[in-house]
């Protein structure tokens, strides 16, 4: 009796062994090396999946944890919060894992990536707030409290691209996902490259995480136009400013990212209260993450208050 007491306990211990090394499928996943004319790719399986020199860095859930995302949206689950009970953790490296063999997170080593994460998510954390300056936890505690736009004034219908991105009708078209998406012809390029139906469907990125998550940093990693950079190339170094640029004092950056994502909107008015927001939560968030503030660079690259925005008067920037 003792003995088959002592191999049932051997037995439920094995099982609760096997349970705690699969239960963090990133940590076990074997790294496959190649070299592939002449240069080392690798693939990390599910969070890294596809031969890429990227896939040889560490990946985002190396240096960013659940504890660490608890952190920075540390507000979104009250009861008072717009979207409790959406956002989590595992929805963002699930919809990173898409783009970690791009470079999302992996590109320029362990402090660019925590550093990019930070800045993604502080454009996230600033366009999904409902903090103010007395709110519980200060004002920078409370992104991702919202998944859409509450109380929106039109259907964001642009009859311009009716051959194109036709408008559904009774559909609107107002501000949905972590970097809240408008307009019909946005909805309707975002859907085509997650292979999603956003233009008949744009209610998806309010019903699911993972896809807001992605259509978030399918934003983030491509350009607007073919001759302009993404955030993520002038944010890791990998965009060349030309002499126009250097005239127009844009310079690589995280400030240069507010000027990729919403031109004049915030760009180029000098002290303006959205780019201070801005700005604030990713500094907040390198804190957080422990990186540290001082990390962020001088004042010319943080902010975009004196370059000339990349887009005037860009309505495919608007956001709440």
């Amino acid at each position: 009796m003792e003995a088959k007491w002592c191999f049932l306990v051997t037995m439920a211990l094995l099982v609760m062994l096997v349970v705690v090394v699969n239960g963090d499928e990133s940590s076990q996943v074997k790294t496959v090396v190649k070299i592939v004319k002449g240069k080392k790719v690798c693939d990390k399986g599910w969070e890294c999946k596809g031969l890429s020199a990227y896939c040889c860095n560490q990946t985002i859930s190396d240096f960013f944890q659940t504890y660490q995302f608890e952190n920075l949206f540390s507000k979104r689950n009250t009861p008072v919060a717009h979207a409790s009970g959406f956002w989590d953790y595992h929805s963002f490296i699930t919809a990173a894992a898409e783009y970690q063999p791009h470079g999302f997170g992996t590109a320029g080593g362990k402090l660019t990536g925590q550093k990019e994460v930070a800045a993604f998510l502080g454009h996230v954390g600033s366009k999904t707030s409902c903090g103010y300056g007395v709110a519980t936890g200060g004002p920078l505690a409370w992104g991702l409290c919202y998944n859409k736009e509450m109380s929106p004034s039109k259907t964001y219908c642009d009859d311009y691209y009716k051959y194109t991105y036709p408008c559904t009708p009774g559909v609107s078209y107002h501000g949905r996902g972590a970097l809240p998406l408008y307009w019909n012809y946005n909805y309707g390029k975002t859907g085509e490259a997650l292979k999603t139906d956003l233009l008949n469907h744009p209610e998806y990125l309010e019903n699911n995480a993972t896809l807001a998550f992605q259509a978030a940093i399918w934003k983030w990693m491509t350009p607007e136009k073919k001759h302009l950079p993404s955030a993520h190339d002038v944010f890791v170094g990998k965009w060349k400013p030309t002499k126009n640029d250097t005239l127009a004092k844009r310079v690589p950056g995280f400030g240069t990212t507010m000027n990729v994502l919403y031109g004049d909107q915030v760009c180029g008015k000098g002290d303006d209260e959205s780019m201070n927001n801005i700005v604030s939560h990713y500094l907040y968030y390198l804190d957080l993450m422990g990186v540290g503030r001082e990390e962020a660079g001088s004042h010319d690259v943080l902010s975009c208050a004196e370059q000339l925005p990349f887009n005037q008067a860009s309505a495919s920037a608007s956001s709440s």
